[in-house]
Formats: structure tokens, sequence, C-alpha cells
């Protein structure tokens, strides 16, 4: 796969497809994270002379126009953390966006609208999302995509685009590529994965695919609650998939066959109702209330998670082990983030909440292998799924 150090992008129109979706409280960006991750791409493209055009989604409009979900606040941003002044375009394709490219100099950045706005960017009819890959690359003369947390979708400004203009990877993209191949090609042992969040079923595959890969693999979040289910314990009103017992129940024996350590909470934090004010205590996780529900993982399977990720030398965390939002139930998931930043192993948090988390709770990004900015592109590629932006970069 080319990167950008490939490219002769010297005055050249550079359209770069970023992962600018970062979260928001009405304009203001509580976590700049995602466009921290963006920026050594476009500044190395700026410095070489390209004309930087910068299109990327947040949230998910409806396919037209919401101020809800404007990347005006991100252009900004981006701005400030470049250090110089970056246009941005109030539409995506129309006038706006054409004059803001047009009045581009060399070494200068502009920003689109939310790629999003455009019904075409998400369309499953390929005409549809060809025709709005095609107004893009009107925009430019070379496309360098480098949003890794979009590129398992079939997207316009993802997929499509890369056969319309010369391509490359930018440097996010080409970074988590070689982390991710370090999780599943010549893995260095003992390898533990860490898995959080509410639903088993959004991480059925990559469990399915772990199975013949990990160690062992630790769960805790609203998913664990399923597990617990599935060896028969009552687990109140806490989060439960039903129709999934019987897929965990599959995995826990076959896991049990091949030598793979399932690790569960031994303790659970249960709460009255959620809420961070709700009456709440720690109870072992065989005997939660049938009136309470788990929100975090309790502190001696806070010390359990830590002693089984002590010896590891590689680790894969994604999901939360609590509702860490509410400092009540914040302690299981700083535990395991102090154990990845004790531990001697390569750690790579798999995006999403789990970054998040990281950051919300004060530890220093550095201290961790990788902090991904794709939650779901990665687990999909641990699933073994092709990714269609990567098979789009590839061609």
């Amino acid at each position: 796969m080319k990167t950008i150090d490939d490219l002769d992008v010297a005055g050249k129109r550079v359209l770069v497809r970023a992962d600018l979706n970062v979260p928001l409280d009405g304009a203001t960006i509580t976590d700049d994270g995602r466009i921290r991750a963006s920026l050594p791409t476009i500044r190395a493209l700026a410095e070489r002379g390209a004309r930087v055009v910068v299109t990327a989604h947040l949230g998910r409009p409806k396919g037209e126009p919401d101020p809800a979900y404007s990347l005006a606040p991100v252009a900004a941003r981006l701005g400030e953390l470049l250090g110089k002044p970056v246009a941005f375009a109030t539409d995506t394709v129309g006038a706006s966006a054409r004059e803001t490219v047009a009045s581009l100099g060399d070494g200068d950045v502009a920003v689109l609208e939310n790629v999003r706005f455009n019904a075409g960017e998400t369309s499953k009819d390929a005409a549809e999302r060809g025709t709005f890959a095609g107004e893009l690359a009107a925009l430019a003369d070379l496309y360098v995509g480098d949003g890794f947390g979009a590129v398992h979708r079939k997207h316009a400004s993802v997929y499509d685009i890369a056969y319309k203009l010369p391509h490359a990877a930018g440097y996010l993209i080409a970074a988590e590529l070689d982390v991710l191949k370090r999780l599943t090609e010549n893995v260095e042992r003992p390898y533990a994965v860490v898995l959080g969040g509410s639903k088993v079923s959004d991480k059925l595959g990559v469990i399915d695919n772990l199975l013949e890969k990990a160690d062992r693999i630790l769960v805790g979040g609203g998913m664990v609650y399923t597990f617990l289910a599935a060896q028969g314990h009552e687990v109140g009103s806490s989060l439960l998939e039903k129709d999934q017992i019987p897929t965990v129940q599959a995995y826990l024996a076959r896991a049990a066959e091949k030598g793979v350590e399932f690790v569960l909470p031994v303790d659970v934090v249960a709460a009255a109702a959620f809420a961070a004010d709700a009456e709440h205590g720690v109870v072992a996780a065989d005997a939660i209330p049938a009136d309470r529900m788990g929100l975090d993982i309790g502190p001696e399977s806070g010390k359990l998670f830590a002693a089984k990720l002590a010896d590891a030398r590689t680790v894969f965390w994604n999901g939360p082990m609590g509702v860490f939002e509410m400092e009540p139930y914040a302690g299981g998931t700083r535990a395991v983030a102090q154990a990845l930043v004790d531990s001697a192993a390569f750690s790579v948090v798999g995006g999403g909440d789990s970054a998040a988390a990281v950051r919300t709770l004060g530890f220093d990004e550095a201290a961790f292998g990788h902090i991904s900015t794709g939650g779901g592109a990665s687990l999909e590629y641990l699933e073994g799924k092709t990714l269609p932006g990567i098979e789009a970069l590839e061609s």
C-alpha cells in the first residue's frame, strides 16, 4: 500500500479523508484526540506544498444538513492545533466547497462541511455513492485515506473515491495497520484480550476469532451479565441479551476445550438505578440482588484482572468495564487502564469508549503502546473481515 511519502503533492489539491468524529457538548469539543491523531498527515502534506482539502463526518445526520453535526468547531480546533488558519466550506461539494478549494494556495488547509450531509455518502446504491464520489473527486488531484475510524464502511469518501483518483494511505492508517498486524501475526505471548462495553452481540465475531488466537480473554462491562447468566447466575436488572446466552455458553465450552482462559468478574458494583447518586454497593458476581443492576466490575475483580494482565506480553483492550462516566462506576475501567500502564506488554487500546475513558480518567496516552482511533474498524479487522476502505487503498 502506498503512503503519502510516495506521492508528489507540491502544488496539487489533495483530498484527505480524515476521522474527525469527535464528541461535542453543543459546539464544544470534549475530546480532540481524533483531531490530534490526524495532524501528522495534514501537517506533512501542507509542509510539502499541497493544497489540503479535508473531508470527514461527524455523528449520524440523516443525509441532509443539520447544524448539530456541523464540522465548524472541528475546523476551528484544527486551525488552533496546526497554528495556522484553516478555511471552512459550508457545504460538501457545492458552491462554497468549490470556492474554498479554488482559493487555496500551496500549503493551505481547508475543511469541507460534514460529508454525511449528502445522502450519497452512505447510500447502499453504488451508483448514487459513485456520483457523490465523483463530485468530491472533482475538487482534487489526489486522494489520501486517513480516516481509520471509518475504513470498515463502504462509503463514498472512504471507498468509492479511491477508484477515481490516484491515492495513498495517510500516516494514521499506516500506523493503525502496523499495530493490528502485531495483534494477528507472530503475536508475542501471553496474549490477553480485555473486552467490555454494553453488548455481547457487538463482540461475537471478535470473540469467535480470538478464541483461535488469544491465551486469555477478560470480560467486563455490560456484556459480562450475559456471560454470568450463561453460567446460571442471577443478574438482577443488569443489561442482559437473553438470546445470546446459548452462543456465550458455546464460547465458554470452546474456550475450555482450547485451553483459552476466560476471566469473569468475581464481584460487581450493583446499583438500585442507572444513576451516579443511586444507592449502590459491591456484591459477589454470582449473587446480584434481583432488584439491582451491575454497573461496574468490583474492586476484587479489578485486582484479579490486573493479576491476569501482569505477565502478558501483548494486550488488546476494547470496551470499558463499567459506566466510567459516573465516578461510582469508574473503578473497574481505571483498574484495567492502570494495569496496562504498569505492564511491560505491548498494549493496544481499541478506540471508541476505551480511548475516551483513558483520556477522561486522566491517564497519559504515551503510557500505552497504541491508542486506536477506530473501535469498530479495529474489531472488524480482528474478526478477520475485509475493510472496504483498506481494500480500496490497496487497489
